[in-house]
C-alpha cells in the first residue's frame, strides 16, 4: 500500500500537468483582452446584401483594418428586414471582440421608433467603438416617369395620389426613410416596395416595376451615369461634389435633409481595452489618405468618433427622426 506521502506527490504531479495542459486556453483568453489583440480574423456582419454601397464601403474599411491589424476581417453579408436580422446576430454573439458589425442609422436610430417589436434593445445590446462614414441618398426615377425636376415629379405626385411606388433596400432604412420625409414635406402620396436590400429594389427599377428609389449615391450612379435612369436630387443639406450637377432636394423642398451613417459595432459588454484597440485602429483607418480618397469617390465622408461621441450621437439621431417617423405614420408591428 502506497504511503499517505506518495500519495500527495503523485496528485501535485498530475495537478502540475493538468495546469501545464490548461495553460494555452488561460493565455488564449486574456490575450484577447490584452496589448495582443486582435491575435485571430475578425467576423465582420454587414446587415445588407452584397452589391450595395453599404457592402462597398465596408469591404473598403476591412481591408484597412486588416492592413493595420495584421489579422483577417472577413464580411458576412447577413441582409432582411432593414438590418435588424444581422444586428440581431450581432446583439447574440459572444463578447469576445471577434464578431463585429456594421450598425448604423438604420437599425440603430429609425428602428427603435418604426417598429412596435426588436428583437434586440438600443442601445443596451450594443457596445459603440466608432463613426465610419456618412452618405446622402439620391433620388433616381425611371425613364419613362415624365418628370426631370423634383418639382415636377411633385407636381404629377399631386396629381395622381396614390398611382405612383418607391422601392426602398427595406423597412427602417434610409431610403424608406427619405421616400416618407418626401412625402410629409412636398404632401404628396406614393406607395413604399420594400425589399431585402438597394440592389434588387434597383433592378425593379430598372426593369420598370417601380418608379423611383431613394437610393445610396454609390448603388445608383452606375446607373445614372449609364443613362438608364435619371437622377432629380440629393437627400442633403447641399450638394455633393461627387454629382454637383444634381440639385439638393433641400433646394425645392426647404430643410430637407437626411443622410446614411454607419457605426462600427459590437455586441454589448466588450472589454474595455478591446474598444480602445478597437477605436485607435479605427481612427488610424478613418483618418488615412487613401481610404478618404475611396471614400470620397463613393460620394461617403469618413468619420471618426470615439466611443462615447459615437453614442451620444446616436442617442441624439434617435430623437430627432422620431418625431419625423411618427408625422409620417409609418409603422411596422
Amino acid at each position: 500500500m502506497k504511503s499517505a506521502k506518495s500519495r500527495v506527490g503523485r496528485r501535485a504531479v498530475l495537478a502540475g500537468i493538468g495546469g501545464a495542459l490548461a495553460a494555452p486556453a488561460i493565455v488564449s483568453a486574456v490575450s484577447a483582452q490584452s496589448g495582443s489583440y486582435p491575435n485571430k480574423p475578425i467576423r465582420y456582419i454587414n446587415p445588407f446584401p452584397a452589391g450595395g454601397a453599404t457592402d462597398t464601403l465596408s469591404r473598403i474599411f476591412c481591408a484597412k483594418m486588416q492592413e493595420l491589424s495584421g489579422q483577417q476581417w472577413i464580411v458576412e453579408n447577413k441582409g432582411g428586414s432593414g438590418g435588424n436580422v444581422g444586428m440581431d446576430a450581432l446583439a447574440q454573439s459572444p463578447a469576445d471582440g471577434y464578431t463585429l458589425g456594421l450598425g448604423g442609422i438604420a437599425s440603430h436610430a429609425i428602428a427603435p421608433t418604426l417598429y412596435a417589436k426588436l428583437p434586440f434593445k438600443v442601445p443596451d445590446d450594443f457596445t459603440f467603438v466608432s463613426m465610419m462614414w456618412q452618405l446622402p441618398n439620391m433620388l433616381v426615377v425611371n425613364l419613362d416617369l415624365p418628370a426631370k425636376t423634383v418639382a415636377e415629379l411633385i407636381e404629377l405626385l399631386r396629381k395622381n395620389p396614390g398611382k405612383y411606388s418607391y422601392a426602398s433596400a427595406g423597412n427602417g432604412t434610409t431610403l424608406h426613410l427619405s421616400g416618407e420625409l418626401f412625402k410629409v414635406m412636398a404632401k404628396v402620396d406614393m406607395i413604399h416596395v420594400p425589399y431585402r436590400g438597394a440592389a434588387p429594389a434597383m433592378q425593379d427599377l430598372l426593369a420598370g416595376q417601380v418608379n423611383m428609389i431613394f437610393d445610396n449615391i454609390p448603388g445608383a450612379l452606375a446607373q445614372v451615369r449609364a443613362g438608364k435612369v435619371r437622377a432629380l436630387g440629393v437627400t442633403s443639406e447641399k450638394r455633393t461634389p461627387v454629382v454637383p450637377d444634381v440639385p439638393a432636394i433641400a433646394e425645392t423642398l426647404p430643410g430637407f435633409d437626411i443622410n446614411s451613417w454607419t457605426t462600427l459595432t459590437g455586441p454589448a459588454k466588450l472589454p474595455p481595452d478591446v474598444v480602445a484597440r478597437l477605436s485607435e485602429l479605427s481612427k488610424k483607418a478613418l483618418e488615412s489618405e487613401d481610404l478618404k480618397a475611396k471614400f470620397l469617390d463613393l460620394a461617403a465622408t469618413a468619420i471618426w468618433r470615439s466611443p462615447a461621441d459615437t453614442l451620444a450621437f446616436r442617442n441624439a439621431e434617435e430623437a430627432r427622426l422620431a418625431p419625423i417617423i411618427k408625422a409620417s405614420g409609418a409603422r411596422v408591428d
